[in-house]
């Protein structure tokens, strides 16, 4: 099995990289996706979140309200630390029970946002960092997620440097471009992944 984190500023590509990685034939364990799992109605996660947020980051149907939520925790490092320590535990425990199932020679993708900024390079067999420039980030979000401008700078500001990011790579793909040469690039990684799986 190669374990591979892959990660990337908010509004980098990261999600798409991970899609094609799928289509290759890699297992995905979405950090994000089991995040919102162990916060769902009914879950301990969400009773805890409410503990320390308050009722006011329920919506009308009993769930979180995530955009409630992120306008408290993404202006206040200490509140965005400790709805961390709520949520991530919960996250590492779901995420070893997917990779332990997985096939003895998969590649296992392990889509983690928050990879650089919580020190966890170290668990993976390689990293693979999803890189763009801050103005396509911003870009990104503003125009295709429909984010305000100064929340998807709160946002990217919440989250590593770019500098950083690159820092813990050992591989780096430029999302800087049109789709279809996204695509090539990640065939390349692909191949490589799977060298190395078999290795």
């Amino acid at each position: 099995m190669l374990k591979v984190g892959l990660t990337g500023g908010i509004g980098a590509g990261k999600s798409e990289v991970s899609r094609l990685l799928v289509g290759h034939g890699a297992v995905l364990i979405d950090a994000d996706r089991i995040a919102r799992e162990v916060v769902a109605p009914g879950t301990p996660g969400l009773a805890a979140v409410v503990d320390a947020f308050g009722e006011e980051v329920l919506a009308a149907d009993g769930g979180l309200d995530r955009p409630r939520l992120g306008s408290i925790v993404f202006a206040d490092p200490e509140k965005l630390a400790v709805l961390n320590s709520i949520v991530h535990p919960l996250v590492g425990a779901r995420s070893r029970e997917l990779e332990d199932a997985a096939a003895d020679d998969a590649v296992v993708i392990h889509d983690v946002p928050l990879l650089a900024e919580n020190g966890l390079a170290p668990l993976y067999d390689l990293v693979v960092v999803v890189d763009a420039r801050p103005e396509t980030q911003l870009d990104r979000l503003v125009r295709l997620r429909g984010m305000t401008e100064e929340d998807a700078r709160a946002r990217m500001a919440a989250q590593a440097t770019r500098e950083k990011r690159l820092e813990i790579a050992d591989v780096v793909i430029d999302n800087d471009v049109p789709l279809e040469e996204l695509e090539r690039r990640v065939d390349e990684v692909w191949t490589d992944l799977g060298r190395r799986a078999r290795e």
